[in-house]
């Protein structure tokens, strides 16, 4: 190798002096400024390189120590710059060490044999009793991991993903292990078949064994005290710690796993954060969050969830083994104590209150609530647009983005109204409609696909969905022509004509990747015909999808704003434009009245019980101020008046510029 050469035999009778052994002294290769008097106590075997060691590094307690290496067997190694390596009670064998490494009071690191350090490991996803398995490795981004598991009856396309993951694992295969630059490793244990990024922090990990923790410079990832990993891989900006342990998992970027937390034949996409409990062949998507002991998640698709205490969920029921699944759509909840039967599929935003003890399915139900009452799941359509805390959610996701702005793996939408939430309110609302007109309205209570709906429920779920289609449609159409210069009813007509026919139609969530299900399939016969060759073929296309996500929602609301106005977009008048305004401004501004008085409820006389513990009425809404401030003064309160007064000037703005066109 280029700078290294032999050691001569008084630099070998030096290193023996200093206590230092070998067999193989001819297999010993240093730098020119590689310094031999901070070598001692090592053991030499196999093929060894050593660089140069220079500098210091300080300690916890601001205690100073020179780079050196002591008191460790090295084999078949090669040693970048600056290492300081001390107290390796076995051995370090086959690894390529970067420069400024620290490894100190560790066991064992060690490759044995040809390794894929976690690449190409089988998880059982979704449904424990296999049949969802995907591979995972390095570039796994929860596009297409969906597709492994979901798309199984696409048998081409799931043949030709695991062809090129098997493809990407062989050319990372490899008999040498890899620790990058500015890694330090601290009082760990074993570790076995591991490869660790550049800027990786190992603090007193028990036991990593065959895994890649893919750190960078940018983005590093840390692996703290007692955490036992087996099969696995961690993606950059992670961190796992205090005792957790993973057995055949994925963990994505940004993640944080903690607190004794126990993860089997699982997969975590970015921004995920496990606590406490237990997860057990899921599939977390972005932003599934559990944080108590008591949690269960098992045997389900999850996405933008939080799951509250005590909240299971079961997936045997005792006769053909553990083979049942449920989904929980982007955004749904659970409250302590919950319960659900797979397999179910809870739609999305439903926030899940109680046991439920049939398989119900709320699909095509967004916003809502599902509360057990007497052993029945009643559904509550579209009461969970009311909610100030889903606002609140929807604006925390973003601001809660742990990647580094630097190749994020995994494409995430966070648009709450998009034309795959309000698809599923369209539906809804046809079916509640049409519930109403084949049961009448003598009915109290109507029963659908295992759930009750009362009658009240029924009428303010129409409410509620008709409300936030006409505010998606207005934003819609508004965005579509705010800031354009539009003189003539011939220029709007044709800025308001969809641009192609792709986004018509049923629209999915690839678990992040909001997109019409007929670009999906576009891809997907493209990877049937052998069109796309490459992993990087496939993020490219999804990434293409993605892009073009504004373009397939116009496509796509053009078809409603048809549908539900009663009006051609190639005939639209101003006065037609007019109304949808109107008719936006006003559900825009309802809507905001709702959250505002759902947002005062924190503030009720309710809400004072237990301030001022030793004091009168007085010092109570005294001390609550000083806790909890003032409603009017409260962010979110002060956020939902100005949205109102942004949106009443903006509809008016938009309204003049229409008035203006010529006929």
């Amino acid at each position: 190798m280029n700078n290294y050469r032999s050691i001569t035999k008084e630099e070998i009778d030096q290193l023996i002096q200093q206590r230092c052994q070998s067999d193989e002294w001819d297999k010993l290769y240093i730098k020119p400024t590689t310094d031999l008097s901070k070598i001692t106590s090592v053991t030499f075997s196999g093929e060894n390189y050593l660089g140069s060691i220079e500098g210091s590094r300080t300690f916890y307690g601001g205690i100073v120590k020179q780079n050196s290496i002591k008191n460790v067997h090295l084999h078949n190694c090669r040693i970048g710059d600056n290492a300081f390596i001390n107290n390796v009670k076995s051995y370090i064998a086959n690894y390529h060490i970067g420069d400024n490494v620290l490894i100190d009071n560790v066991d064992i690191i060690a490759v044995d044999g040809a390794c894929s350090f976690g690449n190409g490991v089988t998880v059982d996803v979704i449904n424990e009793g296999g049949g969802r398995d995907i591979l995972i490795f390095n570039q796994l981004s929860a596009q297409i991991a969906y597709l492994l598991a979901l798309y199984r009856h696409k048998t081409v396309l799931v043949d030709e993903l695991k062809r090129m993951i098997e493809e990407y694992t062989k050319s990372i295969t490899s008999t040498v292990g890899y620790i990058g630059n500015d890694v330090k490793i601290l009082n760990a244990n074993t570790i076995k078949g591991v490869c660790i990024g550049d800027g990786a922090y190992i603090n007193s990990a028990s036991k990593l064994i065959n895994g890649s923790i893919n750190s960078t410079s940018e983005s590093q990832v840390y692996v703290g005290t007692g955490v036992m990993a087996t099969n696995f891989i961690i993606s950059s900006d992670s961190k796992v710690d205090n005792s957790s342990v993973l057995t055949n998992c994925f963990i994505g970027q940004g993640c944080l796993i903690d607190k004794h937390y126990s993860i089997e034949h699982s997969i975590f996409f970015a921004n995920c954060q496990g606590f406490n409990g237990e997860a057990c062949s899921i599939f977390a998507g972005p932003y599934t969050v559990t944080h108590h002991k008591s949690t269960l998640l098992i045997a389900g698709l999850f996405s933008f969830m939080n799951a509250g205490s005590g909240s299971n969920q079961s997936n045997h029921m005792y006769k053909l083994g553990p083979i049942h699944q449920g989904i929980m759509e982007r955004g749904a909840k659970t409250t302590s104590d919950s319960y659900v039967l797979w397999p179910s599929k809870i739609g999305p935003f439903t926030l899940v209150m109680g046991r439920h003890y049939q398989h119900v399915d709320s699909s095509d139900f967004p916003f809502s609530y599902l509360i057990e009452d007497k052993n029945k799941s009643y559904l509550i359509p579209g009461a969970n647009l009311k909610s100030v805390g889903t606002v609140r959610d929807a604006q925390k996701w973003p601001k809660r983005d742990n990647r580094h702005q630097k190749n994020r793996m995994d494409i995430i939408n966070f648009n709450l109204l998009s034309p795959y939430t309000i698809h599923k309110v369209s539906e809804g609302l046809k079916y509640l409609n049409t519930i109403l007109e084949l049961s009448g309205d003598k009915l109290e209570e109507y029963n659908y696909k295992d759930m009750v709906v009362k009658k009240s429920s029924l009428h303010n779920g129409i409410k509620m969905y008709n409300i936030v289609i006409n505010k998606f449609l207005g934003n819609s159409i508004i965005s579509r022509v705010e800031d354009k210069n539009i003189k003539t009813i011939d220029e709007l007509r044709k800025i308001l004509k969809p641009t192609s026919s792709i986004g018509k139609g049923k629209w999915i969530d690839v678990s992040g990747l909001l997109c019409p299900i007929s670009a999906l399939n576009l891809f997907v016969d493209k990877v049937e015909k052998l069109e796309v060759k490459t992993i990087e073929d496939v993020i490219d296309e999804l990434n293409q999808i993605n892009n073009h996500y504004y373009e397939y929602e116009w496509n796509w609301a053009v078809e409603l704003i048809e549908s539900f106005y009663k009006i051609k977009i190639e005939e639209i008048t101003q006065e037609d434009f007019i109304n949808i305004v109107n008719d936006w401004r006003k559900s825009v501004v309802d809507l905001d009245k709702m959250l505002y008085k759902d947002a005062s409820k924190e503030f009720d006389l309710h809400s004072y019980v237990g301030f001022g513990a030793d004091g009168d009425e007085k010092e109570k809404l005294a001390d609550f101020k000083s806790v909890r401030g003032a409603f009017e003064s409260n962010s979110t309160v002060l956020e939902i008046l100005s949205h109102i007064d942004r949106k009443e000037k903006l509809g008016a703005k938009i309204i003049a510029q229409i008035k203006e066109i010529k006929g």
